[in-house]
Order: C-alpha cells, then sequence, then structure tokens
C-alpha cells in the first residue's frame, strides 16, 4: 500500500515498524461540544485507514484521544456552572452516539488528557533536562529555536513562522515562537500538582505524552485533518523528537478541508452544522458514504444536492442487495463456477488497487458500482444460489472496509409483509378482488410497493 506521507510530500510505500502490528495515532475531539461536520471526515477517513489496514491482514492499534482540558472546555463549564469534569463525561457519550451513528467504530483506546498527567509531566521533564523546555513563574515553554528541523512538516522556514508569531499579555517568553507546555493555575480554571507548581497542560503536549504511552516512542502513522499540521502536528513532532531523541511518526496523513454550499465552514456565517444536526436530515450512512465519495486529501463541498446524490447511489447499493436476495429465493441450489469466480476476484483487485493507492475511496465505491452494475444486467434467478451469494457476501466484503452496506432487513417487517403478500395472492387466485385490493392499499400505507416478476411479487419500502 502507498500512501502520501504529509512529512516527504511524496507517495511511499506504506511499512509499519512492525509487520504484524500497526500502530497509529489519530486526534480526536476536544469534547466542549457535539462534533461538527468538518470534525466527522478525520473520524471517518481514518477509520476507514484502519479498516482497510485490518482488511488486508494487519493487527492495528489505534488511539484516538479525547482532549478534555482547554480553554473552551473551562469557558463553557463555568458558563454553564458546571465542573469541566462533568462537561467531559457529557460530550464524550455524545461522541459515541453520533461516531456510531456514522459507522465509526471505537479506537482501541482513548485516552483523556486528564487521565494521563502523569504522562505529561513525565515528558516535560525531561525536556526541561534536555534543554529544550523552561520554566517561567510555572508556565513551561518549550525553546523551539533548540529544534533545528522545526518546521519541517509544514514546510514552513522557521523565519516565516515568526512573522506571524505574537506574545499574548502576561507571557515572558524568551522568544514568541516558544508555545506552552504546562501553564499554571489561574482562578476558577482545574489544576494539577506538577514540579512546577500547581496547574494544567498544553494543548499541543496531550497528543505526544498519550502517543508515547500506548504507542511507544516512535509510531507507524499520525492522522488529523489538514488544520493540524501546524502548530499542532508540527509542536507534536518538536515535543515527542527531542524527549525521546527519536523520529515520531514515520508517515503522516492529513485530510482536506470541507466547505458548506461553497463557503468555508464558520458560525458567523451561519453555515456551522454540527453531525448530531444533520443526521436530524440523514442517515449516519449517507454522511459517511458522502464523506468517503472524494479523495480524502481533496477539499469537498457540502451541499443539499450532494447529500441527496449520496443517498441515491446508498439506496441503489440497497435495491440491489435486495433484488439479490428475492432471486436467491428462486435460484436453483447450484455452486458458484470458477470462471464466475475468477471475475469477482476481478472486481476485489480493482477495489483494493484503488485503496492501495493513498487511499482512493472514490475509485474503491466505482468498484462496488461495478459489481452493482453487472448484478442488475446479467443475475437472474437461472444464474444459481451459488453465484448469487457469491456478488452478495462479495458487495457486504467489500463495503465493511468502508464502513458501507451491512445493514439488515428488518426481519419482522418481512414476516409482516410476506403474509400479506401471501394473502393477497390467495385473495387474487379466488378472484376476491376487493380483499387483494385493500390489502394492496394496506401494504402502501405502511410505504410497501408491490412489483409482480416472473419470479414472484417483489416489495420494497419507499419514502
Amino acid at each position: 500500500m502507498k500512501i502520501y506521507n504529509t512529512l516527504t510530500r511524496k507517495k511511499e510505500e506504506f511499512v509499519p515498524i512492525d509487520k504484524d502490528n500497526v500502530r497509529m495515532y489519530s486526534c480526536g475531539p476536544t469534547v466542549y461540544d457535539y462534533f461538527h461536520i468538518g470534525n466527522a471526515r478525520p473520524f471517518i477517513i481514518f477509520d476507514t485507514m484502519r479498516r482497510y489496514l485490518e482488511y488486508i491482514g494487519y493487527k492495528v492499534t489505534f488511539v484516538q484521544n479525547f482532549t478534555d482540558i482547554d480553554d473552551k472546555m473551562i469557558k463553557r463549564a463555568n458558563a454553564e456552572g458546571i465542573t469541566v469534569k462533568e462537561l467531559g463525561e457529557r460530550f464524550i457519550a455524545e461522541y459515541f452516539k453520533d461516531a456510531e451513528a456514522i459507522g465509526v467504530k471505537k479506537a482501541t483506546v482513548h485516552p483523556k488528557a486528564t487521565e494521563n498527567i502523569d504522562a505529561i509531566i513525565d515528558i516535560i521533564k525531561r525536556l526541561c533536562d534536555n534543554g529544550y523546555a523552561y520554566d517561567v513563574d510555572g508556565n513551561v515553554y518549550f525553546r523551539t529555536k533548540q529544534f533545528n528541523e522545526y518546521g519541517k512538516l509544514s514546510k514552513q522556514p522557521l523565519e516565516d513562522l515568526e512573522l506571524g508569531a505574537r506574545i499574548d499579555v502576561n507571557e515572558r517568553k524568551d522568544d514568541p515562537m516558544d508555545f506552552a507546555l504546562w501553564k499554571s493555575k489561574k482562578p476558577g480554571e482545574p489544576f494539577w500538582q506538577s514540579p512546577w507548581g500547581e496547574g494544567r497542560p498544553g494543548w499541543h503536549i496531550e497528543c505526544s505524552a498519550m502517543a508515547n504511552k500506548y504507542l511507544g516512542e516512535t509510531i507507524d502513522l499520525h492522522s488529523g485533518g489538514q488544520d493540524l499540521i501546524f502548530p499542532h502536528h508540527e509542536n507534536e513532532i518538536a515535543q515527542s523528537e527531542c524527549a525521546n531523541c527519536k523520529q515520531f511518526s514515520n508517515y503522516w496523513m492529513h485530510n482536506g478541508y470541507i466547505n458548506i454550499d461553497g463557503k468555508k465552514m464558520s458560525k458567523s456565517l451561519g453555515n456551522f452544522f454540527t453531525v448530531r444536526d444533520i443526521l436530524k436530515e440523514y442517515d449516519g450512512e449517507i454522511v459517511r458514504f458522502f464523506m468517503l465519495s472524494a479523495h480524502y486529501r481533496s477539499p469537498i463541498n457540502f451541499a443539499d444536492t450532494l447529500m441527496e446524490q449520496a443517498k441515491s447511489a446508498v439506496e441503489r447499493v440497497y435495491t440491489c442487495i435486495e433484488n439479490l436476495e428475492f432471486l436467491k429465493e428462486n435460484a436453483e441450489d447450484t455452486p458458484c463456477t470458477d470462471e464466475f469466480k475468477s471475475k469477482l476476484d476481478g472486481y476485489r483487485k480493482k477495489f483494493c488497487d484503488a485503496m492501495d493507492d493513498d487511499l482512493n475511496t472514490a475509485d474503491a465505491i466505482a468498484a462496488i458500482f461495478d459489481i452493482v452494475y453487472m448484478a442488475n444486467t446479467d443475475i437472474t434467478s437461472a444464474s444459481g444460489k451459488g453465484a448469487i451469494d457469491a456478488v452478495l457476501s462479495l458487495i457486504r466484503e467489500l463495503g465493511a472496509v468502508l464502513g458501507l452496506f451491512t445493514k439488515e432487513k428488518n426481519n419482522s417487517l418481512d414476516t409482516e409483509v410476506e403474509e400479506l403478500i401471501r394473502q393477497r395472492n390467495e385473495a387474487r387466485a379466488a378472484k376476491d378482488w376487493a380483499t387483494a385490493d385493500a390489502i394492496r392499499d394496506k401494504l402502501k400505507e405502511m410505504n410497501i410497493v408491490l412489483k409482480d416478476t416472473p419470479d414472484g411479487v417483489k416489495w420494497s419500502i419507499v419514502e
């Protein structure tokens, strides 16, 4: 598999440190609110990366953190008159609800910053001991200019970065580019004991410490949104490599921005949407399909018209699945031929070739739709159960890699509808047209549409 490594700005063959186990870290949410549609993209993209790595045989240790202490959390908790801990626990629970709705699996570990203060303090102490950090009245700062490779991820020279640097009021840093590792206690803020006095960690050091603790000093893959390249990921690299004297991550993956109706998402523009908002209008699977329908590094435009297209596309696949299941009921019990298996292997190869080319989910989805087209045009009940089962299995197998097309029909509804269809067929055979029409009307009220086919009566749900 080749991935585009942000660190080198080129596609590289992905070779993990341990050939059997991939160590992967992805930045999680700051839990002061529901996560928005922009957050959803990296959650979905890198969940898919993890799924694919597992599909091709790797064990993946996937760590996604929760930032449960920062300025935004303190501000909101104080506004609501609750503790930061209470706020964090509330929105961590809400995160899992929305993440599940869009098909994002739980990580191997979901560490919280507040539960890893010892690890954070340990790495800051090492930086102080190595001369890369210094204490000013209980505030500990990283000496940016001590790290000669600072800017290697964002590809920005230190001189250019300096131009935009500012020193906040009451900050007594040696250099404007130095950033906080530990912040001294302020009134009304949570705090922890440290060698530099009571205080709390800075944002950047949290991820370095948790990646180090749960994955080791050098990890295989670090991922997140493009907006995190600088300063967050740049600072993670500086801290981690100066503390451990080793490369922090061998590969970096970053997804492109998401726009709303062609404009940057912004609360001031009134186009700021949480996933919770969107789930009121669209099923989570539609959201996921939409996110995967473009290459992850490309910008993507969120619009109702595009969501409706995604909805239609997902429905097309499920209609194909339903048709195949219907055909199977009336098909002869014959095995799948080697020739047909080979044909299906070609579709699987096309899917994997796309995923191996820098996680090209758009082309991978296209491979699944090639299968759907073939099934719709070439597969009949005469194809035999073996062939039909093989097509069904392949759609579900490849769909599951993307976190798509895995929903099962409502069996209780199936039973009810099938019984009504049986009663209608009996009424028609007896020329009891009034009863047959009454049953059809009842099915219509249930949003069930009937279609007579050579293989029997087929039904479907319409919205």
